[in-house]
């Protein structure tokens, strides 16, 4: 069988274009599995997985557990805000304590970036990154991926647009390394003030028209105006943002083509897009959803298979 290159998933940077093309088809499987009358398969029973979470999240962490459990993993749910972080207690104090209970794996959210690099060097289990600050969230890039392929059956050369707060947003940086590892076309589009001064050296493209944007592109990933990480106003009002940089159905029925649209969630819906976008047959948000179980459960297995 073939394996990872990589111990721990801490961001797409860090992986090659095998070790995506291993996940796709190791997640084919586990989509099989999930969509069986009964959804589990033995193949972690003797695996401990712990959830870190320091910052909140819904779907990330219900799809990681659900994961976990299709996988007959044994599971441990850690949510820093019920614990002795609130005292003072430092990272790797935290992470150890929780392995000294003979932990394998550890998934974790962190707002600081670079938080399970740091961990990874610190303590002896295997470590899945489940979003840093504004850094990374590579198992959100492989879900999205993942669903471009399995709607146009390739990522290749297909035109990928990720419209939004590209600045702040974790999923847009791992998107980028994940789509041009795998060949396809990449912009950004969103307001001047929510762009990173250094994204055309990632290899990508800026648009500012929003229309010329939905045009040139295959699929738009729309994502949502990061409010708890604004400390600034970085534009005048939502409405205008939305007026300039949300789609809605008589925009996306105005185009030349139909195109794809993807969000990761959660949805400001009347923002970037509307209802009747988020809920059309042209989205495929609840597909992404469903995915990520999948995609978990197939980085899940191949990290714990190397596990000694």
């Amino acid at each position: 069988m073939s394996e990872l290159s990589v111990k721990h998933l801490l961001g797409i940077k860090y992986l090659n274009e095998k070790d995506i093309q291993l996940i796709f088809e190791t997640a084919d499987h586990f989509k099989e599995v999930i969509n069986r009358s009964i959804k589990k398969v033995p193949s972690l029973r003797d695996i401990t997985i712990a959830n870190i979470f320091f910052e909140n999240s819904t779907r990330t962490k219900l799809s990681f557990e659900l994961a976990e459990k299709r996988l007959s993993a044994d599971v441990i749910n850690f949510s820093a805000g019920q614990s002795s972080v609130k005292k003072g207690e430092t990272l790797i104090d935290t992470v150890n304590n929780i392995l000294s209970m003979k932990v394998d794996m550890v998934v974790m959210r962190h707002p600081n970036p670079g938080a399970g690099i740091f961990l990874s060097k610190h303590v002896n289990a295997s470590i899945v990154n489940a979003g840093d600050g504004a850094h990374e969230h590579p198992t959100q890039a492989l879900l999205d991926s993942y669903s471009i392929r399995e709607k146009l059956g390739d990522v290749s050369g297909k035109n990928v647009v990720i419209v939004g707060d590209i600045l702040h947003s974790r999923v847009a940086l791992s998107n980028i390394f994940a789509l041009k590892l795998q060949g396809a076309n990449v912009k950004v589009c969103g307001p001047k003030t929510l762009l990173p001064k250094y994204v055309e050296s990632l290899g990508v493209e800026v648009e500012t028209d929003l229309r010329k944007a939905l045009n040139w592109c295959d699929v738009a990933n729309m994502l949502r105006i990061q409010n708890e990480r604004l400390d600034i106003s970085y534009f005048p009002t939502t409405r205008e943002y939305t007026q300039q940089f949300g789609v809605n159905k008589k925009l996306l029925d105005s185009l030349d083509k139909e195109i794809v649209i993807m969000h990761p969630g959660p949805i400001n819906r009347g923002v970037e897009i509307t209802t009747d976008v988020a809920d059309s047959k042209q989205s495929i948000i609840l597909n992404q959803v469903e995915n990520g179980v999948a995609i978990r459960m197939a980085v899940i297995y191949l990290l714990a298979s190397k596990i000694k």
